[in-house]
């Protein structure tokens, strides 16, 4: 009995993954083959050691779970690197898919193709090490107690509100260089930028920066949302699709995103 259940098992998957196959013959740039973009160079967490093919990294991680869901064994995956802007121009592409954390935008979608979303950003709070030294935890206990700074010009202030509730009202700057100029000079403790751009500005931008915690993407009213770039009218789309609604559905996706974006880097989830 036990050899017949295991066998089934086989040809089920096995039935499943030529169906994907049959979706992508022909529509791919190089036929049997899977081509996938990054940036050059791809970044940590995204890609670890700027080694797509590697899988290590939530994005190498997810191209490789995608590819698999539509057929594709780890040596028919091959990679090209662009730029971002060159990424997002009209005209053909020498790619299938790419991934270097494109936001899915209305202007965007007039001149590229996207999938569904592979990713929606959760809000992160950037302080600097100094301001952790001092006793601020991620809890909204700690962090009602923070000074804050917002960029007037966007919805920084009522995702405060509805996420924080600070004590004090908020600092309010022109735009969010000036709000981490402010952070870096003492003047405000905290501001809440999307984990993406936390994680580049706290490494990168702010000395001594830090990620306090994030908060759950489904605590904001519009998350930022990724999607895998395509030419637009690209063919290929409704498979790839099909195979992030797949990984979804059985967990995959999520698991990938704890691994990637929580344990690795660390960054607590404030409930």
């Amino acid at each position: 009995m036990k050899f017949w259940t295991t066998t089934a098992a086989a040809m089920l998957m096995a039935t499943s993954a030529l169906a994907q196959n049959d979706c992508a013959a022909g529509k791919t740039v190089s036929d049997g083959m899977l081509t996938i973009a990054t940036g050059n160079p791809a970044f940590y967490p995204w890609v670890l050691d700027d080694a797509p093919e590697s899988k290590q990294g939530f994005e190498a991680a997810v191209a490789y779970a995608v590819a698999a869901e539509m057929g594709f064994a780890d040596d028919k995956v091959t990679w090209v690197r662009t730029s971002f802007d060159q990424s997002i121009q009209p005209g053909a592409k020498d790619f299938d898919f790419n991934l270097q954390q494109f936001s899915i935008t209305e202007d965007r979608e007039k001149i590229v193709d996207f999938s569904d979303p592979y990713y929606s950003s959760a809000m992160a709070v950037l302080t600097t090490q100094a301001v952790i030294d001092e006793g601020a935890s991620a809890d909204l206990d700690s962090l009602k107690g923070l000074i804050w700074g917002a960029d007037a010009n966007t919805t920084a202030v009522p995702m405060l509100t509805d996420l924080i509730g600070p004590d004090k009202e908020p600092l309010l700057y022109g735009d969010n260089v000036d709000v981490t100029a402010a952070m870096q000079a003492g003047q405000i403790d905290a501001a809440l930028f999307d984990l993406p751009t936390a994680l580049y500005l706290s490494a990168v931008v702010l000395e001594g920066g830090a990620i306090l915690g994030q908060f759950p993407p489904d605590r904001s009213e519009n998350p930022d949302q990724f999607g895998l770039l395509m030419e637009e009218g690209n063919p290929l789309k409704d498979c790839v699709n099909a195979a992030l609604a797949a990984l979804t559905d059985s967990g995959k996706l999520a698991a990938i995103e704890a691994e990637w974006l929580q344990q690795t880097t660390g960054v607590p989830v404030i409930e």
